[in-house]
């Protein structure tokens, strides 16, 4: 198929997107909420997820549609057993069957679901769930097993850090006495029982906002700073994340469990607030979850576990205009409802990770494809600009050259795309092309044509 050289969007094929990238020190997902009346459909934000290179989500729910529409995206999902369904759970295991096999099994493999989180937040909910909690949890595992899922899929629950009594020094850390006999121990023994891990949803702002004549702001965003030294370990502290998560470990320690890792399900910034929430703007959002991508891709672990990647989640993926509470709580999206950023947070696959133009550069391989699932009119028209006013070298695509073959629309498009993502130093935005192309980081083959990388 020869490449045609049709007028095209102009700019407007290309939609500057954050690319998240996965490392082996650690990993970034991002939590898809939708208390909103305004969001574009799954299908719509899986292509977006796709785009910036966003291999994992988490949701509060088993939406039959969202799971649906993450079907054979390579998108990685943790689905939640709401706090509303915790007691019948708990109390019966017809229905843990029930739910799991129309909720789960009915979507597994197609759509990769690798945990459940049983409950959220139980031990602050209203309602007083949290005798259901542990029971709900192993008869939830009790269904897995029966449908061969356990192995693939973990359960856990995520636990705010009002869970813990003492955060401060980290080494003091430790559960509220009244949660540690009836549900901790029993939620930690289940844990490591299943090889799985505590999700724990972090929120250093809500810290500093609370005690911001106490807690610098350096230190709340990742940027240089003095340090803080825990009293009881001698260790040094740069940054109030990693704080929070050892007072954390240290209180699992306090209660006979060493070895059950941590997840961080929950943990951003808002970027609007109201006036007595100080802190919450744009430049501390964008500087926090800036900061924190760099952590969690260049760093190690926590001072307390060095040798432990971090795996966090951000929230969230949009901003949600429904969300009850304080104006903070409907601003901590990364993307408006319309796609557009909130604000730049500079997560190339080859990053500086510039945060307040500060950092170190981490090199990392990656290429442009494109979207096989993308309209053919569109994947043409995307390509069409590429190899036109973008600028692409697409000679080698052209009848007769070393990559023609194969000839079809999406081996050329993703040859174009590559060209011009290499072109622009792999910059932001530039692998998106209106939804058609997205990142990946293992080099793309399409006969014997090889992709070129950037410098």
């Amino acid at each position: 198929m020869a490449v045609s050289f049709l007028p095209c969007f102009l700019i407007l094929c290309l939609f500057p997107g954050i690319s998240f990238t996965h490392a082996e020190s650690g990993m970034i997902g991002v939590n898809y909420g939708r208390i909103a009346n305004n969001l574009p459909s799954p299908k719509n934000v899986v292509n977006l997820l796709k785009s910036q290179g966003i291999s994992r989500i988490k949701i509060y729910d088993t939406d039959k549609n969202v799971l649906t529409a993450l079907a054979n995206s390579g998108i990685k999902v943790i689905v939640a057993l709401p706090n509303e369904l915790l007691s019948s759970a708990s109390s019966n295991q017809s229905f843990a069957d029930n739910w799991i096999q129309t909720n789960v099994a009915s979507h597994s493999p197609a759509t990769e679901i690798e945990a459940i989180a049983v409950g959220n937040e139980v031990f602050v909910d209203p309602k007083n769930t949290t005798p259901y909690l542990v029971p709900a949890m192993k008869n939830i595992h009790t269904s897995l097993v029966k449908h061969n899922l356990d192995k693939a899929i973990k359960i856990s629950s995520p636990v705010a850090l009002s869970a813990l009594a003492n955060s401060y020094p980290p080494s003091s850390g430790s559960f509220k006495p009244e949660l540690i006999e009836p549900v901790i121990k029993p939620m930690l023994d289940l844990l490591q029982m299943t090889s799985s891990y505590l999700m724990v949803n972090a929120y250093p702002f809500f810290a500093y906002s609370a005690n911001a004549d106490k807690i610098s702001l350096d230190y709340a965003l990742f940027q240089e700073n003095a340090g803080n030294i825990d009293s009881g370990t001698g260790l040094k502290y740069n940054s109030l994340f990693d704080a929070q998560l050892d007072a954390v470990y240290a209180a699992m320690s306090a209660v006979g469990f060493n070895d059950v890792k941590v997840m961080v399900t929950e943990t951003g910034w808002p970027s609007v607030g109201d006036e007595n929430e100080i802190g919450a703007n744009e430049p501390n959002a964008a500087a926090y979850n800036g900061g924190l991508v760099k952590r969690v891709l260049t760093g190690n672990g926590t001072p307390l576990r060095p040798r432990e990647p971090l795996n966090v989640y951000l929230f969230a993926l949009f901003n949600e205009n429904q969300k009850p509470g304080p104006t903070s709580e409907r601003n901590y999206g990364l993307f408006y409802p319309n796609e557009g950023k909130v604000y730049d947070v500079p997560f190339t696959a080859r990053s500086t990770f510039p945060v307040n133009g500060k950092g170190d550069e981490v090199p990392v391989s990656t290429w442009c494809v494109s979207n096989g699932e993308m309209a053919r009119d569109r994947l043409q028209a995307a390509l069409d600009y590429a190899c036109g006013e973008g600028g692409a070298d697409c000679r080698p695509i052209q009848p007769g050259a070393t990559c023609y073959h194969p000839e079809t629309l999406e081996a050329h498009a993703s040859y174009a795309f590559n060209s011009y993502y290499q072109k622009n130093a792999r910059g932001v935005g530039t692998c998106y092309f209106g939804g058609a192309a997205h990142v990946v980081t293992q080099p793309p083959r399409f006969g014997k044509c090889e992709f070129p990388i950037g410098p």
